[in-house]
Order: C-alpha cells, then sequence, then structure tokens
C-alpha cells in the first residue's frame, strides 16, 4: 500500500470514528429524553388499546441499551375496579434504531415482583376487557336467553391468551392472585420465561385450598394459534386437579400432562379446535364409580372438537389411547335451554323430564380397533377390573357401543353395546381368579351390604345341604326363569331390551329403582364380585358374564345349579341350631319356609321364593299382620303363573286353579310373628300400601315376540329344552 492509499484510508476511519463519537455523544446527551419519549408511547398504546391506566415509575438506562423501570400498576378505568398489575422494577432492552426513529421497540422483557390480582364480584371484575379480541370494535354481544355459544366463549379465552403471550419475557417472583364469589386461586411463580416461543417455569398453584407443585415447558406460536405445553409433577407429588375434586367430589391426578393445539377455525356460530391431549399415570377415584382408585398408565386422546350455541361435539378423526388399546369416539349434547324454564304443563310430553338435565340430548358412538387378546385385557383400567387383571389369550377383540338419549323423549333411549371376537379368540391363561371354579367345588362365602361375612360353604357334592339341578322342582326352576330371567337358556348373558326399560324408568325416577340383571348376571355377581354398587363393579361383571357365555366356559344347566345354591332366600338375623345365620340356597328356603325338600315344592310355594328373590330379607313384607299374601304379592302369583302357561311350563288348567295364597309350614312361620286374626265378621282387605304391584309384562315379553338384541337361537347342546313340570 502506498503512502497516498494509507493517508486516504487514515483519514476516512477517522471521519467515521469522528462521527461515530459525535452520534454517541449525541445520544448520550439525548437518550433520557428519548426513553421518556418511548415511554409515553408505550403509556398510549396500552392505555388505546385497553381501558386502563397504565403508571410507569422512574426509568434510566442501566447500560447502552439497557432499561430498567423503577415500578409498575395497572389499574382498569372502570369505576371502583381495583388493581389489576404491579410490579416491584421492570427491565428490557430497546431498539437504538427504533428508538432514534421514534418507534420504539423493547425486548427481553424482565419483571421482578410483579403480582396480577384478578377480582370478581356481584358488580363486575377488573379482567373482563383481557377477553376482548384485539382491535375489536366492540364486544359480541351474547343472547344468554338462549343459552350459551360455547364456541364464541372458547374462541374469546383462546385469542386473548395468545394475543396477550408477550413474545420475550422473564418473570421472577411473580404472584397471581383470583378472587371470585365461588373460587379463590393463588399462583406463584418465582421464575418464568418466554423465549422464541419457548415456555418454561415452575409454579406452585392453590386452588380452593388444594395445593400443586408443578412445572412447565412448552412451545408456542402466538400467531397461528398453535402451542405444545407439558404440565409436571415437582417433588415426587401427582397434581390434583380441584375443581373436580370440589364440584363432583372425586379426586383426579397425574404425573405428566401434556397438551397441544394444532389449529382452530372459527365461524359466526362454530368453533373447531384440533389437537390432543396425553397423561401418565391417570389416577381418578370417586365412591360411585370404585372402591379403589381406577388408573391408567398411559392414556390419550387426540381430538377433532366443535363448540357452538349449545352444543359441544367430539367429531370423527378423534382417537383414543387406552394404554394398548385404540378407540374412535363420536359424541355429540346439545342443550335446549328454553325447555327448562317451560312450565311442565306446556310441554308436549304427558310427564317430561325436569330439573337442571331437562333439554339435555346426547348422542354417542365409540368402536375400538382390533385389539389382540393379550393387550386388550392388559389395556384395561387398574381398579376396575380385578378379576381379569393378568388374563391372557389368542385373536383379538373389538368393542363397540351406540347410545343415544333426549331427555324430553326418554322412552327413546338407545343401547347398544357388544364385543366381538374373532374365530380365533381363545383363553390361555386367566387372571387372578379362574373363571372355570364354577365347574368344580368351591367354596363360597355370604356377605352382608357392609362387608361383613357371614357364612362360608361348600357348593358340591361335599356339603350335605348342596342340591343337584335334577333334585329341584320343576316349579321352581321356571318360576325363577320367568320372573328373573325369561330368555335364560337362549340369551348369551344379556337382555338389552330389559336393560334399557330399566334404565328408563331409573332416569324418569332419578334413583336405582329397576335392575336389568340376568341370571348370568346375578350369578357372577355373587360369586366373584363385592356387593358395592358401583360402577365398576357392574362394568366388570358384563366382561365376565360375556367370557362365561362366549366361551361356554359354564353349561348354563351348571350355572343355574350353581344360582340355586347359593343365592340369599331370607332374613339375616334367622339363626339355625348350628347357630349359623340367613337364608341360603334352594335347600334351606325349602326348610326355613316349609319344613320339605326341595324337590317336593308345588306351584303356590315355588312362587312365593320366586317372589322375594329382590328382596329375600323382606320377605316378611310379602304379608300382613295376619299372614295373609298381600295384594301385590298375589298380582305376582297370577302373572307369572298365567306367563307360566303361556310358555308351556305348567298346564293352562293348573294357572286357572292357583290358590293365590301360601301356607308356611316350617320355621319361617314363628321367625315372621303372625297376629292371630280377630274375631269379627268384616275383614280389612289386605295392605298393599307398602309394596306398589310390579310391572313384569314389558320384560317378560310374553307375546312370544324375541327381544331385542338377544340370541334367539335353540338352546344350547348342553341344555335340556323346557318341559312341563311333573
Amino acid at each position: 500500500m502506498n503512502p497516498k492509499t494509507k493517508k486516504i484510508l487514515f483519514w476516512t476511519l477517522g471521519s467515521l470514528g469522528l462521527l461515530l463519537l459525535l452520534g454517541l455523544g449525541v445520544f448520550l446527551l439525548k437518550r433520557e429524553e428519548l426513553l421518556q419519549y418511548a415511554l409515553r408511547v408505550t403509556k398510549q398504546k396500552v392505555e388505546r388499546r385497553y381501558p386502563v391506566t397504565l403508571t410507569l415509575g422512574p426509568a434510566r438506562f442501566t447500560d447502552l441499551n439497557s432499561v430498567q423501570v423503577e415500578g409498575l400498576s395497572l389499574v382498569p378505568t372502570t369505576p371502583g375496579a381495583d388493581t389489576l398489575l404491579t410490579a416491584r422494577s421492570l427491565n428490557a432492552s430497546i431498539s437504538l434504531r427504533s428508538l432514534f426513529a421514534r418507534r420504539p421497540v423493547f425486548s427481553n422483557l424482565q419483571i421482578e415482583r410483579a403480582r396480577l390480582t384478578a377480582r370478581k364480584t356481584a358488580a363486575g371484575d377488573n379482567y373482563g376487557f383481557l377477553l376482548k379480541k384485539r382491535g375489536a370494535a366492540a364486544a359480541v354481544v351474547r343472547d344468554t336467553t338462549q343459552g350459551t355459544n360455547y364456541g364464541l366463549l372458547a374462541n374469546q379465552l383462546l385469542e386473548a391468551a395468545f394475543d396477550n403471550l408477550p413474545e420475550e419475557a422473564d418473570f421472577r417472583d411473580f404472584l397471581v392472585v383470583y378472587d371470585g364469589p365461588r373460587h379463590q386461586a393463588r399462583l406463584t411463580m418465582p421464575r418464568f420465561s418466554i423465549e422464541d416461543g419457548d415456555i418454561e417455569g415452575q409454579l406452585t398453584v392453590i386452588l380452593d385450598s388444594v395445593s400443586n407443585q408443578i412445572g412447565l415447558r412448552g412451545h408456542v406460536e402466538a400467531g397461528d394459534y398453535e402451542a405444545q405445553l407439558e404440565v409436571f409433577a415437582a417433588q415426587r407429588r401427582p397434581v390434583v386437579l380441584p375443581y373436580v375434586l370440589r364440584r363432583y367430589g372425586a379426586r383426579v391426578q397425574f404425573d405428566t400432562l401434556r397438551l397441544s393445539l394444532t389449529g382452530k377455525d372459527s365461524d359466526k356460530d362454530n368453533l373447531t379446535v384440533r389437537g390432543a391431549a396425553s397423561a401418565s399415570n391417570f389416577v381418578v377415584n370417586h365412591p360411585k364409580l370404585a372402591t379403589a382408585d381406577i388408573v391408567v398408565r398411559r392414556g390419550g386422546l387426540d381430538f377433532v372438537a366443535t363448540l357452538g350455541q349449545n352444543y359441544a361435539s367430539l367429531d370423527k378423526g378423534s382417537k383414543i389411547t387406552l394404554n394398548r388399546m385404540e378407540l374412535y369416539p363420536q359424541l355429540s349434547v346439545r342443550l335446549r335451554p328454553e325447555l327448562r324454564r317451560t312450565p311442565p304443563d306446556a310441554l308436549p310430553t304427558a310427564k317430561p323430564y325436569t330439573g337442571r338435565l331437562a333439554g339435555l340430548q346426547v348422542a354417542l358412538q365409540v368402536e375400538s380397533a382390533e385389539t389382540r387378546t393379550t393387550d386388550f385385557f392388559a389395556s384395561l383400567p387398574e381398579g376396575m377390573f380385578e378379576t381379569v387383571e393378568g388374563m391372557q389369550g389368542t385373536g383379538t377383540l373389538q368393542y363397540r357401543l351406540s347410545a343415544a338419549l333426549d331427555m324430553q323423549q326418554i322412552d327413546s333411549l338407545r343401547f347398544d353395546s357388544g364385543l366381538k371376537k374373532s374365530k380365533d379368540f381363545s383363553i390361555t391363561r386367566f387372571g387372578k381368579v379362574d373363571l372355570r371354579k364354577l365347574n368344580t367345588e368351591f367354596d363360597y362365602t355370604a356377605y352382608n351390604d357392609r362387608g361383613d361375612s357371614l357364612k362360608t360353604f361348600a357348593v358340591g357334592p361335599s356339603n350335605p345341604d348342596f342340591v343337584p339341578f335334577s333334585q329341584v322342582s320343576d316349579y321352581l326352576k321356571y318360576a325363577i326363569i320367568t320372573a328373573e330371567d325369561p330368555r335364560f337358556f337362549t340369551h348369551k348373558g344379556f337382555m338389552e331390551k330389559a336393560f334399557v326399560k330399566s334404565a328408563i324408568q331409573n332416569i324418569k325416577e332419578k334413583r336405582f329403582a329397576r335392575g336389568g340383571s340376568t341370571l348370568s348376571m346375578q350369578l357372577v355377581k355373587n360369586v366373584f364380585l363385592t356387593r358395592e354398587k358401583v360402577v365398576a363393579r357392574k362394568v366388570e361383571e358384563a366382561l365376565i358374564v360375556w367370557l362365561i357365555e362366549n366361551t361356554r366356559l359354564v353349561s348354563k344347566q351348571r350355572m343355574m345349579e350353581v344360582y340355586l345354591n347359593i343365592i340369599e332366600w331370607g332374613p339375616s338375623r334367622y339363626r339355625w341350631p348350628s347357630g349359623e345365620r340367613g337364608v341360603y340356597g334352594v335347600m334351606e328356603a325349602a326348610r326355613f319356609y316349609y319344613g320339605k325338600e326341595p324337590a317336593e315344592l308345588n306351584l303356590q310355594e315355588s312362587l312365593y321364593l320366586a317372589s322375594i328373590i329382590p328382596k329375600p330379607r323382606q320377605a316378611r313384607g310379602s304379608f300382613d299382620a295376619y299372614g295373609d299374601l298381600r295384594r301385590s304379592t298375589r298380582y305376582f302369583f297370577r302373572l307369572i303363573a298365567d306367563i307360566m302357561a303361556a310358555r308351556g311350563y305348567i298346564p293352562e288348567s293348573e294357572a286357572d286353579g292357583l290358590s293365590r295364597s301360601v301356607s308356611l309350614t316350617g320355621p319361617a312361620r314363628q321367625f315372621m310373628n303372625f297376629q292371630a286374626r280377630p274375631d269379627t265378621t268384616r275383614v280389612a282387605a289386605p295392605d298393599s300400601s307398602q309394596f306398589e304391584p310390579i310391572n313384569l309384562i314389558d320384560l317378560l315379553n310374553t307375546g312370544g315376540a324375541p327381544d331385542e338384541g338377544v340370541n334367539t337361537t335353540a338352546p344350547r347342546q348342553d341344555e335340556e329344552p323346557a318341559q312341563r313340570p311333573k
């Protein structure tokens, strides 16, 4: 390089350096003024966007482009509204170029000791403005008289969350408090950061007195309304959902919950969202569901959901993962709020359902993928199917469910459920209990409703009170079959029509008024399960019945034989000379009531024994104070005898000549302590007020047409066809 070139380069660099020094000097002299301008612009933007007053404390530069603001407060302009947000200090980086251009851009936001206090009272709240969409001219007016538009509400919440999320932020010692009329919450975040869409933080959440320590991590693309979030338990304590505990009395907890939102579409009326949710070690506990925790080790839901006016649905394309099993659900729920306000006499139905659920319409369809048998049993939730835990097999199983309910047309209830097996299906290993024990002698323990053991006895020849099927009066066999399970010898464990009719009555009466159990289900409940009236026991009962009936583990005759020898048939307070309590099995029943053998029972005696099976401990209630049958029991005798004659179980002449009375000649007569009839020529009509006449016509289906959903083929080869009692 020649001297002339060096000289030019020197003066050029020197001039640039001088200009930079002059610019820096001007910036240092003017930067405080520019900073105050930038803060005024920020304040104006916030206050134009929201109905609030933003107050910023003293501000200064801590280095060339870092700014610190000492103190911040955000107060809604609504009269009487409480302060929403305060912070001790705020640190941020500011773009020098944007500052000189008088269009300040802040980044790397750090907030220390922030306090966000949200309050709601009957008069209003101090945070509702945050739910309005950015740039909206006015809030969307909702017609609350037509119910709730869940799509509009959810869309407002989603857009408020995404639109108000800063691109970069670092919160330290952040406290969020919510104080409402029904809930109180306190959320403490030692540190919570957002950087390039990545979220990370630790929180302590106290909601309605339930405390959780959780960690957060995930990623958000605010402009696309996409997010992935992982919520996990800290310090090895599971996360408990407090609202469900308070609202429904159910404990719901998990170790890790993963949520994702992959997109949303909205129009004037509906919102459709797509995403997924999955959890590990998901636990549910409620006394009406099960006596123990229901545990799903690995479960998830890929969802396509639509929300609208009084409407919500889980659409086609959704998938449930239950451990190793996949199910494909479709669900729709619709509310008609006008039916909750209309007087009952103005409704088109004669006896409409009233209450909070009036106007509810639900439709559900679920179908599982074909699942290997061993995987199917391994995928069942723990705590619901203890009897079959560890069961293995060959082939595949596929479950399906279809149901629909309109609370204003309850009689239209539709329910169809089934388990389909492949041709090569078989059980190669049983679970905790070998269901084949029904084919051999086994010990049976009777319990009372509190779960206390009353007696244990063998069901088999070693027990002198055991009665083989062939040594039981045919009158009793067919009276029980007619009253309890008319299709016992032809169905495969279930009568869906009877179940639906029972469900309809239970819904109408808002209580468990009528059961729909077949003899197979009653047998399984007594032999393999507990007496708790919980959902889990009923579902497990159905699965065991399906296995027994569809694999022909036990013949129908043997099932009936075991049933006759174990069911409770009288008051638990009665003590036999041996000291044992209760009346269990057909031998004890025949001796207790009539002092005879089971083979010797006549038609009237058999009808009475069949009538008390649903409530054996209330056998005394079948009689009035003087030992005469009440009207409801006489009605039962007439009804069942006529059906038995129509089905060919007894001659019509025997049904026509039936005496609707029964004479107790065993220990039962003294135990029931009947009164002597007063000497009078006028006898009061038997009191029937305690028991309403039962209605079995629809259940028993005497018209000859088979029940819907029932296998009506000929009796199995291992069964005998019905014959008239001899």
